[in-house]
């Protein structure tokens, strides 16, 4: 059947490699989950294709005879080349769609479930005809245009340029031509590669520095009890976020919709103020270069005094996606703090499901964004855990003290008050560092 039809723009076409290590459910789930990836830049798949191998390492990354078959998707009529590696486990299968399925739809950009080295890349784009993703390359372009602040920014850039480089390659109209001047001088590739290596030390050097500033606000931040929300992106962190502080974070339904952390009070607020951070979500497959990049990103959920483990409980993957977030926040030091798994999206489940998961999960807590009762719920537990960390001391306050009790009232939690002949006898719920600074003050009145 001939394809005449010229391609629609941002039509996708989604492929995965089976091999024996990655099949099944494990690269069925992780497919649909690409396919989520390319939908928030705003592709539209097309058809998906699966194709068995023994590995994903063969420099052409499929069988000629294979590519030949995607390039009739593709509109590429050429010459596939046979790249001479027979395959034992070499045979395609159809998942969505087949040739017969789409008569007039090309795909435009052809995107791998998996990492493809340059060559690979550069060999399947010419073989194809179109541009190709690997993973990796479809995750730096969502963070890419997703983050907003100044240090998301700076991590997102790294990644990019840690991931563009090698897969530079020299121009057609030059790539044997030599700087003038004496000696050998260097080919555009070099000149390419020396200059990315240049932005990459600038750019480390100004994250350095940004860095340092972030650590001193948590430094100021950490008086203060801190919650930090973590888990899968999608999850549904963002809306948990707004809901519990009142705030205006940003959230879509969509894939790395925050890449941000952002911090917030807990409302209604609460004496000493409790603070609620929206952590960077996970994904499976994460390039190790975002992972070391959002290092300071997770220093948020690193300084927490409690995290909010929250999953999709719709979502049948989510407990494969929890032990993504605890691999990933065991690899940047998170470890030994109190811990709460929330089953989240509790509205999209019947009782028959939320009941299953409570016995599978019985000291969690089953909310959904959407249920007031279910906010306050979590909001009390929160609260609660606050409580049980701080120190009750009882203090005498001088009424010649002018001014001491709005500064206790803003900063303590006053549960008693007796008004004496001359000072006020307080019995209030703070932290150490907070007691610490008052009695010192108040020594001070006492010279």
């Amino acid at each position: 059947m001939q394809l005449t039809q010229k391609p629609l723009k941002n039509n996708v076409l989604l492929i995965s490699i089976q091999t024996p290590q990655f099949k099944g459910d494990e690269a069925k789930s992780s497919l649909e989950e690409l396919a989520r990836l390319v939908t928030t830049l705003g592709f539209k798949v097309v058809g998906t294709q699966s194709q068995k191998l023994s590995s994903t390492k063969k420099m052409s990354v499929l069988g000629s005879g294979k590519m030949a078959e995607i390039a009739q998707l593709t509109g590429n009529l050429g010459v596939i080349e046979d790249d001479g590696e027979d395959d034992p486990l070499d045979d395609i299968d159809f998942i969505d769609v087949s040739l017969d399925d789409l008569p007039c739809v090309l795909a435009d950009v052809v995107v791998f479930d998996c990492d493809l080295s340059p060559s690979q890349l550069r060999n399947v784009e010419n073989q194809l005809g179109v541009e190709v993703f690997d993973r990796t390359g479809i995750i730096i372009e969502i963070f890419s245009r997703h983050a907003r602040t100044r240090t998301a920014r700076l991590q997102v850039e790294i990644a990019r340029l840690n991931y563009l480089a090698p897969r530079l390659r020299e121009s057609t109209s030059g790539n044997k031509e030599r700087q003038m001047g004496k000696g050998a001088g260097e080919t555009t590739l070099e000149l390419d590669r020396r200059k990315i290596r240049d932005q990459l030390a600038e750019l480390r050097r100004e994250l350095v520095s940004v860095q340092d500033e972030m650590k001193g606000r948590r430094t100021q931040r950490s008086e203060l009890f801190c919650v930090a929300l973590v888990g899968y992106t999608n999850a549904g962190k963002s809306s948990m976020m707004r809901a519990l502080t009142g705030s205006d974070v940003e959230g879509e339904n969509k894939l790395f919709a925050t890449l941000d952390t952002t911090v917030r009070a807990l409302k209604p607020e609460t004496q000493p103020r409790i603070l609620v951070s929206d952590t960077v979500g996970f994904i499976k497959k994460l390039p190790h270069d975002l992972v070391a990049s959002f290092h300071s990103t997770l220093a948020e959920a690193h300084d927490a005094s409690l995290l909010l483990y929250v999953v999709d409980a719709s979502d049948v993957s989510f407990r494969s996606q929890l032990d993504v977030v605890h691999e990933v926040l065991k690899e940047v030091g998170v470890d030994g703090i109190k811990k709460l798994l929330v089953l989240n999206k509790s509205d999209q489940l019947s009782v028959e499901q939320q009941q299953a998961l409570m016995a599978e999960f019985p000291d969690a807590m089953m909310t959904s964004t959407r249920n007031p009762l279910d906010i306050t719920k979590l909001h009390q537990y929160v609260v609660d855990v606050a409580q049980h960390e701080m120190i009750e001391e009882e203090i005498i306050v001088p009424y010649t003290a002018k001014g001491l009790m709005g500064d206790i009232r803003s900063v303590m939690s006053v549960t008693k008050e007796e008004y004496e002949y001359d000072h006020i006898k307080l019995t209030v719920r703070s932290n150490e560092i907070e007691l610490a600074r008052l009695k010192k003050r108040m020594s001070e009145y006492q010279k």
